[in-house]
């Protein structure tokens, strides 16, 4: 069996929710499994992250120097292309620096490449059966994925329930040494941190979130009344913003904010998986919508099928009693 590995993002020393998720979806493709974490960055922050993953990763391999103090993908291509062994199943987070990382990457060690897994059936011989979904979740495609030459799979967020038991009892191998030269043509410039609107919905213990089902701008007021009665805040998908309805400070997904609300109520949602990457630690998902086959029904822990129209007042009724 190849030798599993997961590789961590982290910011200001604090793993993204994603780090246990990857542990739970390690053990999917073999039970009980000893899975090695891989963290790159530079300074105290790495140091800590690192010693907080032991407890949940057999083996952590750190990787600190100066050129990762900010994330930058072909850098840390290059670092894993050095120290990965030829037959490494490399499990990683499918958003936005997923996307940059993992297909050259699986290019540069000659692997198989899958994004957007949102199962895993374990394995075959020398092949691995996976699942992701195509058309924005409208079909499911089962896959089975080469191995024997190494793989690189995009784990989608919020699809695995994270391992919480953090009994692995690791160790921390510095590998820095290993990773050669670093040396690439992108360097780091600035982070330009987005504006907060008039309500910051990353800070929101319930959100009344709004898609396209909302059909029209003068609806959005009959979601507001719904979140007023609740105590929630709105937000919204990616099309609400396109169409100016409201601002990009509300939106949800993985070019908006990244939310981790305790409910989350999604109204007129069809659920694209960008949209559910910007969801994180497992909210109370509710998810109303006259569509049946909609894919936000199958990570919604309710699902309802009607017209927003006709439910959010209803409900709102309910509540305000």
């Amino acid at each position: 069996m190849a030798q599993i590995f997961a590789y961590i993002t982290h910011k200001n020393g604090v793993a993204d929710d994603m780090a246990l998720e990857l542990v739970a979806a390690a053990n999917k493709i073999e039970a009980g499994a000893k899975v090695t974490a891989i963290l790159t960055g530079s300074g105290a922050d790495l140091d800590k992250v690192c010693n907080e993953m032991a407890a949940s990763y057999s083996e952590v391999w750190k990787i600190d120097n100066a050129a990762m103090a900010h994330p930058n993908a072909e850098v840390i291509r290059k670092a894993l292309v050095n120290i990965l062994p030829g037959d490494a199943i490399l499990l990683g987070p499918h958003d936005t620096f997923g996307m940059d990382l993992s297909p050259g990457l699986s290019i540069k060690i000659n692997s198989t490449f899958v994004p957007d897994v949102v199962d895993i059936e374990g394995m075959d011989g020398s092949n691995l059966k996976v699942i992701r979904q195509e058309y924005s979740g409208m079909a499911t495609t089962h896959i089975l994925c080469d191995v024997s030459s190494g793989s690189v799979l995009n784990v989608r967020g919020g699809v695995f329930q994270a391992d919480e038991s953090k009994s692995a009892g690791g160790q921390v191998v510095d590998k820095s040494g290993d990773a050669g030269d670093l040396t690439v043509g992108r360097r780091f410039l600035e982070i330009v941190v987005a504006e907060v609107g008039d309500v910051d919905i990353t800070k929101s213990d319930v959100l009344v979130s709004i898609g396209r089902g909302i059909e029209d701008e003068d609806n959005i007021e009959i979601a507001q009344e719904l979140a007023e009665a609740m105590g929630a805040d709105v937000s919204c998908s990616r099309p609400i913003v396109d169409a100016k309805w409201m601002e990009k400070s509300r939106q949800v997904g993985t070019s908006g904010q990244t939310v981790k609300p305790k409910v989350y109520l999604a109204l007129g949602i069809s659920g694209s998986f960008q949209h559910l990457g910007g969801i994180k630690g497992a909210p109370f998902i509710v998810a109303i919508n006259k569509n049946p086959k909609a894919p936000i029904f199958q990570v919604a822990d309710i699902g309802i099928i009607t017209d927003i129209l006709d439910f959010m007042p209803e409900l709102t009724e309910k509540i305000a009693g």
